[in-house]
C-alpha cells in the first residue's frame, strides 16, 4: 500500500529481540531445560514472550488496513484486507470466507484450467474505474469457470503460532512421518522457494522447503505465504529483494479469466495503479548492494503472522471429561494422534525466521499431506497431477479449534462430532479407521473426546 505506514525490518529486528530492547510484551516461563513454555494465560492474538510491542502494533495495524483501487486493490479480488479473512476469535484467527476452487480432469489427470484464470476464482472485481482519460473496468471471473466440472471451497485458515511452525528444520517433518504407522504416514511436500524469508539465512531462491502452510501444503514459508495472498486474495503485486535479486514471483496481476489483454477496454491498465502496485526493488535501485528485504507490507504480514503466539489451552483436571477425552485421543484404538501430532521433542522452536528459539508447542498436526479419499477436496496443484494427488490434504492443526466456528477445509459442518466422522474418506482414505473407530465410541466416550478438543 502506498502509505507512510510503519515497518519492520526482521532481521534488525531480531537483534532488538536478542538485547532485549524496546519493551516486550507476554509472558513464559522456562522448565529449567532451555526450553520455555508459552503461557496459558495469554489471550488469543497476543504476541509471543519477548516480542517487541512496537512492532507488533504497527504489524497488526498494517495486516488489519483496508486497501482501496488507489492502493491497487484489484483487478480481481477475494477481500480488500488480511484482516477481514482472519478474524475470527481475534484478529490473525480462522475466518467465515470459503475460497473458491475449481478444475476438471483431462485424460485422466487434473487440469487447473489455468487459461480462464484457475484453479482459484477470486469472488470480485473493482469495476469500473477512469484513468488517463479512457473509461476501464475490471470485469469478474465467471461463475461457473467454462469448462469446470470439479468445484471446492476452502476455508480461511488460523495464523496463531505459526511462526514457531516456520522456524522448524525440514528433518523435523521427515521424522515426524517416520513415527507413524503406515497405514496413516504423511508425506513432507517438499516445494521450490520464490521468496525467502530474510530472516532465515536456510532460504534461497530455487532451494527447496517442506511447504508447511494451506489446505494442500504448498506454501514454504510465511514470507512466501504473504505475499502469495496479498496477490491472490488482494490483488496486490509487489517486488522484493533477496541477496541482490530482484524477485517479480508476484508481481503480475490476475485478470479476469486470465484475459489475454489489459482489464476489458484496449489500452487500459489492470487496475487503477499502472504496472507493479508496489515496486519495492524499483524504489532501491533494483536491490543493489546485495539489499536483502521484503516489500514493506509483505515483511509486516511476515512479521505479524510470525509472532503471533500459539491459542492458549484450557487446563484440564484430572479424572474430568476432558481428561478422559485426551485418554482417548491419544489411544491406539482412535488412533488420532497419529495425524494430529503433538510430540514434545519437535515442536520446539529454532530461532529461523526472526522468532525466539527454545519456545516448547503443541500444534496437534504433523503439517504432512495425506490421502483423504473422498473428503480430499480433488484439486491439484498442478496441470497433469494424479487424481490421486488431488485428494492430498495437510493435517489441519486442532490448535485453538473451540475458536473456529466452521469446521473441515470447505467450512461444511460447525460440529465436531461430525467433523471426525466425516474423515470417512472411503477405502484409500487415511483418516477412514479413526472415524471408524470413533462411531464405535458409546456416546458417552464420544462426548468425552469432544469434551477434550473444545480445550484447544
Amino acid at each position: 500500500m502506498r502509505r507512510n505506514m510503519q515497518w519492520i525490518r526482521c532481521g534488525a529486528l531480531g537483534a532488538v529481540l536478542a538485547l532485549g530492547g524496546w519493551g516486550c510484551m507476554g509472558d513464559a516461563g522456562s522448565d529449567g531445560t532451555g526450553v520455555t513454555t508459552v503461557s496459558s494465560e495469554l489471550s488469543l492474538g497476543a504476541a509471543l514472550p519477548g516480542t517487541n510491542a512496537a512492532a507488533f502494533s504497527a504489524a497488526s495495524a498494517n495486516f488489519a488496513e483496508t486497501e482501496s483501487a488507489a492502493d491497487g486493490l484489484g483487478p480481481i479480488f477475494n477481500q480488500n484486507a488480511c484482516g477481514s479473512c482472519h478474524q475470527n476469535g481475534a484478529l490473525g484467527g480462522a475466518g467465515q470466507n470459503i475460497e473458491q476452487r475449481y478444475g476438471t480432469l483431462t485424460n485422466g489427470t487434473f487440469n487447473t484450467l489455468a487459461a480462464t484464470g484457475g484453479s482459484l476464482r477470486q469472488l470480485f472485481g473493482i469495476g469500473g474505474f477512469n484513468i488517463g482519460g479512457l473509461n476501464c473496468n475490471s470485469g469478474v471471473d465467471s461463475n461457473p469457470a467454462q469448462g469446470a466440472t470439479i468445484f471446492a471451497g476452502r476455508m480461511t485458515t488460523p495464523l496463531f503460532g505459526l511462526g514457531l511452525v516456520d522456524s522448524l528444520p525440514d528433518s523435523s517433518f521427515d521424522t515426524l512421518a517416520s513415527r507413524e504407522p503406515a497405514s496413516v504416514r504423511g508425506t513432507p511436500r517438499r516445494v521450490t522457494i520464490s521468496l525467502p524469508n530474510p530472516a532465515d539465512s536456510s532460504q534461497s531462491i530455487g532451494s527447496t522447503r517442506v511447504a508447511r502452510f494451506g489446505w494442500k501444503a504448498n506454501v514454504p514459508s510465511l514470507a512466501q505465504f504473504s505475499a502469495d495472498a496479498y496477490l491472490n486474495e488482494m490483488g496486490i503485486t509487489t517486488t522484493s529483494c533477496s541477496r541482490g535479486t530482484v524477485v517479480t514471483a508476484f508481481a503480475t496481476e490476475n485478470r479476469a479469466n486470465r484475459a489475454g489483454t489489459n482489464a476489458i477496454i484496449n489500452g487500459c491498465p489492470d487496475d487503477e495503479v499502472p504496472g507493479v502496485d508496489d515496486d519495492f526493488a524499483a524504489e532501491n535501485h533494483n536491490c543493489s548492494g546485495g539489499l536483502n528485504q521484503l516489500q514493506d507490507d509483505v515483511n509486516n504480514f511476515t512479521f505479524f503472522m510470525a509472532h503471533l503466539a500459539p491459542p492458549p489451552q484450557v487446563a484440564i483436571t484430572a479424572g474430568s471429561s476432558q481428561d478422559r477425552g485426551r485418554t482417548l485421543f491419544n489411544s491406539a484404538t482412535l488412533a488420532c494422534s497419529g495425524c494430529h501430532r503433538s510430540d514434545a521433542d519437535i515442536f520446539v522452536s529454532t530461532s529461523a525466521g526472526g522468532v525466539p528459539a527454545g519456545i516448547a508447542f503443541q500444534p496437534y498436526s504433523d503439517f504432512l499431506v495425506h490421502d483423504m479419499g473422498t473428503l480430499g477436496d480433488q484439486i491439484g496443484l498442478n496441470d497433469g497431477d494424479s487424481v490421486a494427488s488431488t485428494r492430498l490434504m495437510r493435517t489441519a492443526p486442532l490448535w485453538g479449534l473451540r475458536s473456529r466456528n466452521n469446521k473441515l477445509h470447505d467450512g461444511r459442518t460447525t460440529d465436531i462430532a461430525t467433523a471426525i466422522r466425516d474423515h470417512n474418506g472411503g477405502t484409500v482414505g487415511q483418516g477412514t479407521a479413526a472415524a471408524a473407530a470413533f462411531g464405535a465410541l458409546n456416546s458417552s466416550q464420544q462426548t468425552d473426546l469432544v469434551n477434550f478438543l473444545n480445550t484447544l
